[in-house]
């Protein structure tokens, strides 16, 4: 939170499971208040650029956190990412890569894009609550960043 501001987390995911994990476990821990969900990566820049449907300041406030995952239809992950890392009014937010891709070539790809971190999904559904239980207290609690303020 920042000054008693909910923090709104931006999740660019184009798999409704994976989506959901993330949505329940965000809610379960109290971690973000608000979790804008979009299903690709075209959906994910009109939001940052308040475009479409996303025009109105109110329906796409500006994330402290972006969870981006790689392989997205229309516009991948790896582009979002290199978009909003070039863009001053949005290259300071938090982008983490929420992939289910462990090869090393996109590893490289991803920071070398400036990706504040590079996270595989687990396939075991316990893992992947706990891994995204602690992303959130990291990146939300721990953190201190630009666009978040003072941690904690």
């Amino acid at each position: 939170m920042t000054n008693g501001e909910p923090i709104v987390i931006l999740l660019a995911e184009d798999d409704p499971a994976h989506a959901e994990i993330i949505r329940r476990t965000m809610k379960t821990s109290r971690i973000a208040n608000r979790l804008e969900h979009v299903d690709d990566g075209q959906q994910a820049l009109d939001y940052l650029y308040r475009r479409k449907d996303f025009s109105a300041p109110d329906v796409a406030p500006r994330p402290g956190l972006i969870l981006l995952d790689l392989r997205m239809p229309r516009i991948d992950g790896l582009e979002v990412l290199r978009q909003i890392k070039r863009d001053q009014d949005l290259t300071r937010i938090p982008t983490v890569i929420l992939t289910t891709s462990s090869a090393e070539s996109d590893m490289a790809k991803a920071y070398d894009a400036h990706a504040n971190s590079y996270l595989v999904k687990p396939v075991d559904f316990d893992k992947f609550t706990s891994m995204m239980d602690t992303v959130g207290f990291y990146w939300l609690m721990w953190n201190c960043n630009m666009e978040t303020g003072v941690s904690g």
